[in-house]
């Protein structure tokens, strides 16, 4: 290999790719943009995952919605047409029946999926939200962003306290926000009964359940202000990480209806939400963005690569002059074969780092614009080296292999044939 550290070696490829500079360039404009495609698709493919991944950060992935619904089967001596609730005591027969779930969290609500919402008033102020009665547990469903306070607790729940914690836009509404108010240990009237802010929180544009025009009180408080009994509109559930979720869901289902004498066969006792399986489908998505962007960048570099054999063809076809001469005087066939070698990897590998360059700017670029951009789901565009690297070693790899076949042309030369040629 002294080949590489000879002064000749670069000087002959230097003047080799000037003489032929438009051929030469629009070649590597070639390979250039194929790792300009692979870098700038795999980066904005990493940037949708992370913005998406942002997005529903502390949020239960892994979760299904339960709610009941009327049946449509009559059974047991029951008409068709029953109305199906869920009940507190159902959260720990379902636990016990089923180990794959993790905890399940209870929700009430007004102002949700049609229901009127509930009339707050504070300081003359009157207005109309979303309220809703939660467990403390509830907010590992669904991170709430606090920005004054806390968030529920066992303490609240078990002595029915008067507390809520407020969105953004409901402190706003009756707290003097512009010049930060403090709204902790004041009060707001909802339904006629006093309730003492103990948290506001900021919802996630463009994410979560909950908006920031929602309150959230103990579900113990929220019953016995609406007489619920035990009674819930619906219940989070959320399975242990290695579980089947699909399989969770139906087995929540089956044994709900075992308990209130449902038919078996009945698909409306019970509506639900699998949120697991359709981020499942959407990782999945964005698995296969990737892969795409790895074959169509991986393809488009073996055209460029592939452009580079023919247009060292062409180089050896107009230096048969020169090789002659080479090898007239003393030049190895290893040498002339080298020296073609050299300036196909000297093409593919410079290309090869224009690309790589001019898509980790695009990628910066895209990071500036989308930074701050909470509504659009893209987040820190980035590319894994490893990949790269492997792609450069491929794209090396590939120019030896093509550039054989210009090589072995210029070695079969015979010099006193390359002598006679005009």
């Amino acid at each position: 290999m002294n080949i590489l550290f000879k002064k000749d070696t670069w000087q002959e490829i230097y003047h080799s790719l000037r003489n032929n500079k438009l051929r030469t360039l629009l070649t590597m404009i070639g390979v250039a943009w194929g790792m300009f495609l692979y870098v700038s698709l795999l980066g904005a493919a990493k940037g949708m995952q992370n913005g998406f991944d942002k997005l529903f950060s502390g949020f239960a992935t892994n979760s299904i919605f339960m709610w009941g619904q009327n049946t449509n089967i009559p059974y047991a001596g029951f008409p068709k047409g029953r109305k199906v609730d869920l009940h507190l005591a159902d959260i720990e027969m379902l636990q016990k029946k089923i180990p794959d779930i993790d905890y399940i969290s209870p929700q009430n609500s007004r102002g949700n999926f049609g229901s009127p919402g509930e009339q707050m008033s504070r300081n003359g102020k009157t207005a109309t939200y979303t309220l809703t009665g939660d467990y403390p547990i509830g907010n590992k469903i669904s991170e709430k962003k606090l920005i004054y306070g806390r968030y529920l607790n066992d303490a609240d729940l078990s002595g029915n306290k008067n507390v809520v914690v407020i969105g953004e836009e409901i402190y706003k509404n009756f707290f003097d926000h512009k010049k930060n108010e403090n709204p902790l240990g004041k009060s707001i009237n909802i339904k006629g009964m006093f309730f003492n802010v103990i948290g506001v929180f900021r919802a996630k544009k463009g994410g979560g359940i909950e908006n920031d025009q929602t309150s959230y009180i103990p579900l113990s408080t929220y019953t016995k202000m609406y007489n619920d009994g035990d009674k819930v509109d619906f219940f989070a559930i959320v399975s242990k990480p290695d579980a089947d979720l699909t399989s969770v869901e139906e087995r929540v289902k089956t044994e709900m209806k075992k308990k209130y004498d449902i038919s078996p066969d009945d698909t409306n006792a019970y509506g639900s939400f699998n949120l697991g399986k359709e981020f499942a489908k959407f990782t999945g998505f964005m698995k296969g963005m990737q892969l795409l962007t790895i074959i169509v960048g991986t393809l488009t570099i073996l055209a460029g690569v592939i452009a580079i054999s023919n247009i060292l063809l062409i180089t050896v076809k107009e230096r048969t002059k020169e090789i002659g001469i080479r090898r007239a005087i003393g030049a190895k066939p290893a040498e002339v074969r080298n020296q073609i070698l050299m300036e196909s990897v000297v093409i593919t590998l410079t290309s090869g780092m224009l690309g790589f360059i001019f898509g980790i700017l695009l990628l910066m670029i895209l990071d500036i614009f989308t930074r701050n951009q909470d509504e659009f789901p893209f987040y820190n565009p980035t590319v894994d080296y490893t990949n790269v690297f492997s792609a450069m070693a491929v794209m090396v790899t590939l120019g030896l292999i093509v550039g054989m076949i210009p090589a072995q042309r210029a070695v079969k030369i015979r010099p006193i044939e390359a002598l006679r040629s005009e």
